[in-house]
């Protein structure tokens, strides 16, 4: 098959690129227009004869004769996404209507990477995927959140007006090797501000809760959801039920590293949401999936990762 990866220098999108280049019978073409994706993500698939790297942004149409779209385009920490809040929309809703007029034409299978943050503050929890979630429309955070509801929403109207073949996954917290050090998000922060010694710092009180999914779980139950029946459209959670709060998860990781770093309190962003952690019940029932990695192993192997790349 030939596989299009969108955000294929991204976090997730390179790791996903790494596990579905191993299968040399299918083609790889990784799609990145680099504004938060970056080349040593993907710099030990580039001799790989089966894989091609493509600049560009999926703002913009392209063409290409496919069977599979991932579609994991999108800046996700809040820091990438609040810098250009108007271009993060246009990937959201200008991207997905590309990317789906493509599915369209050649027929292929779409699986578009939504998020949690279409939840909001939920008032539910944990968050099942029927839960039509708690959002700010014209808040900092609405152009990544309503973006991708957006996306969602066009998702499911093309399979019902074109009969296009689409899938739908809501990913919560995922840590693991390949995310940007200065990527904003809670364990890559904490990790490299324990390894410098620095101070570790948590928004708000740090009661708040998170779940945090190791990304090797994460690219397995989305291989899962490709692979599965057409009438499997979604959406369907994926993410770890383990929940911490945010001062447990600072606290595991000065432990983890043995660092004498101090953990000081600035003050909590807005709409920053309070409770944060999915029913995978579904993932469960129409996967066979959960999570096999354990948060301290996750954290280990992220440690060492991001311990290389400091020496």
């Amino acid at each position: 098959m030939n596989i299009l990866v969108t955000g294929g220098a991204g976090f997730l999108g390179s790791n996903l690129c790494a596990r579905l280049v191993k299968n040399s019978q299918d083609h790889i073409y990784c799609l990145d227009n680099l504004q938060t994706g970056r080349m040593e993500n993907i710099a030990e698939l580039m001799d790989r004869p089966n894989f091609t790297f493509i600049r560009h942004d999926i703002v913009e149409p392209i063409d290409l004769e496919v069977d599979q779209i991932y579609n994991a385009a999108c800046p996700a920490s809040p820091p990438a996404y609040q810098a250009d809040p108007v271009h993060t929309m246009k990937t959201s809703v200008l991207g997905i209507l590309n990317m789906l007029e493509l599915a369209k034409k050649y027929d292929a299978t779409l699986l578009q990477f939504s998020t949690s943050e279409v939840y909001g503050d939920a008032l539910q929890h944990p968050q099942r995927e029927d839960y039509w979630g708690n959002v700010n429309p014209d808040g900092i955070r609405s152009c990544y959140d309503e973006g991708k509801r957006a996306a969602e929403t066009l998702c499911f109207d093309y399979h019902r007006m074109y009969g296009t073949k689409i899938k739908v996954i809501r990913i919560f917290n995922t840590f693991g090797p390949k995310m940007n050090p200065a990527d904003g998000r809670v364990i890559s922060n904490f990790v490299n501000q324990a390894l410098r010694g620095e101070d570790i710092t948590v928004y708000g009180d740090g009661n708040q809760t998170r779940s945090f999914c190791y990304v090797d779980d994460l690219i397995e139950g989305i291989v899962r959801m490709m692979a599965s029946p057409d009438e499997v459209t979604g959406p369907v959670n994926l993410g770890n039920p383990e929940e911490f709060t945010i001062n447990e998860m600072a606290e595991q990781v000065k432990a983890q590293i043995g660092s004498a770093s101090k953990i000081v309190h600035l003050p909590l962003p807005k709409d920053d949401p309070k409770q944060r952690r999915p029913d995978i019940t579904r993932a469960w029932e129409l996967l066979g999936w959960k999570p096999q990695v354990p948060v301290h192993e996750g954290l280990t192997r992220v440690i060492e990762y991001y311990h290389r790349l400091m020496a």
